[in-house]
């Protein structure tokens, strides 16, 4: 292809050499062919997803390494038509010795049915609306297709299809009623929740607006200075100069922001390996804090209930109003395997300071939500405070104690005479130590 100058009226023609004549032609037959080429392979020419390979050469399945086992993502563009032929292929390749083994075709069905998509024979139902298969931002009491699928493989003799046809519990009876499987459902349920099991839970990605900002901003400056210094487009120089002042004074701020963050965690709000409702237990039914952070007494830290303190109660009650069994039962779990459940820590203090809840329970007098929040009103705990050394001075200066009728403050015989003086009315934590380095960083 050859360009000729452009002519006065700024148009380019173009000339078509007989090289490039030959060249579309052979794209144009080229194309055409490698589809027909497509449309001949043999639709039982693939490799199932957990290593069964199956080809023209070869009238017996071959079963292959299972190791590292990929399961193939579904591509919805595919033809229905040539779906629906190698879904028949391979529904006729599993053999008694490959058991375990699931064909595409069964993942496919599988993960269809679990999301509504196409109805059991006992009708249609939606799994997927209870069972969220990706993770959410919201609490929701059913488990997950991650924890089912979980459960299915470390428990062998887990059976969906017996689950169903024996409910155990009102919660389960209630949400499944009239949803039955046969072998071949539970066998393609089973191959997706392989495949969920292998992808893991997922996770949450929040949008980072803030370092879309920070680096836009950057940009913007670095344009601004390359143009107040090379190109020269702009002739005012002063909008170059506001540029990079606003510029340095946002980063400037961000700087400061994100250093005064580091290692807060204020609003903390993690999932926690069992679903548990601090509005049930200590709203609802008044469980005082006490009973189960039974150290806050006497130690720094309020303490975590041992299995033995939720089986108290949970040996007798096994089902949840919003969870059902599922969730009690991973407390007798983990009691009959003599492991404890491992609970997420939220509220964390930096190493260089010291903090000892015995102290401000005892003879600070301070209740809970002081610094908790309202627990009693959640479902879940997250981090109320930023637990800055700021918030607790100001705490300690503007709160007052129970100065008279606390043992622990008779020592202060001077702030007691001032009281008896009338000099003052109320004593606050900072006039008792509440102020002193030491008392946090010795």
């Amino acid at each position: 292809m050859k360009f000729l100058p452009p002519t006065n009226k700024k148009s380019l023609q173009v000339s078509f050499s007989p090289f490039f004549v030959a060249f579309i032609g052979l794209i144009a037959f080229a194309a055409p062919a490698s589809a027909f080429a497509q449309d001949q392979k043999n639709p039982a020419d693939t490799v199932l997803a957990t290593g069964v390979e199956i080809t023209p050469d070869t009238a017996d399945v071959q079963t292959a390494d299972t190791s590292d086992t990929i399961i193939e993502p579904i591509d919805p563009e595919v033809d229905e038509e040539v779906v629906e032929l190698i879904e028949e292929v391979e529904d006729t390749t599993a053999t008694p010795e490959d058991a375990g083994a699931y064909t595409r075709a069964e993942l496919r069905k599988g993960e269809r049915l679990f999301k509504g998509l196409v109805a059991f024979a006992s009708g249609t139902h939606d799994c997927s609306s209870c069972h969220y298969p990706l993770r959410t931002d919201t609490l929701n009491w059913n488990p997950s297709a991650y924890e089912l699928a979980r459960l299915s493989i470390l428990d062998e003799t887990y059976s969906i299809r017996q689950k169903l046809a024996n409910p155990v519990g009102l919660r389960m009876v209630a949400d499944h009623e009239g949803m039955s499987l046969t072998e071949q459902e539970e066998r393609q349920l089973e191959a997706y929740l392989a495949k969920v099991a292998e992808g893991g839970p997922g996770q949450l990605k929040a949008i980072p607006v803030h370092a879309v900002i920070f680096w836009g901003i950057g940009l913007l400056m670095a344009l601004a200075l390359v143009d107040l210094l090379l190109t020269r487009k702009i002739k005012t120089r002063a909008l170059h100069v506001l540029v990079i002042i606003a510029g340095l004074v946002v980063h400037m701020q961000y700087a400061v922001a994100e250093g005064q963050a580091l290692g807060r965690t204020q609003g903390y709000e993690p999932d926690q390996p069992i679903k548990f409702s601090h509005m049930i237990h200590a709203g609802e039914n008044e469980i005082d804090c006490n009973y189960c952070h039974t150290a806050v007494n006497f130690s720094q830290s309020a303490g975590i209930p041992s299995n033995n303190t939720c089986l108290n109660c949970h040996g007798v009650i096994r089902e949840g109003t919003n969870s059902g069994r599922f969730e009690i039962n991973k407390i007798h779990q983990a009691a009959a395997n003599d492991e404890a459940v491992s609970w997420i820590r939220i509220h964390k203090l930096p190493d260089h300071s010291f903090f000892s809840h015995a102290q401000h329970v005892n003879a600070g007098q301070i209740e809970c939500q002081e610094c908790h929040g309202a627990v009693e009103e959640r479902h879940l705990i997250r981090q109320e405070e930023d637990l800055s050394m700021g918030w607790c001075l100001s705490c300690h200066r503007d709160t007052g104690v129970n100065f008279l009728d606390n043992p622990y403050y008779q020592i202060f015989e001077r702030l007691h005479e001032d009281i008896r003086a009338g000099r003052i009315d109320a004593v606050t934590a900072a006039q008792v130590g509440g102020e002193d380095c030491m008392k946090c960083h010795y």
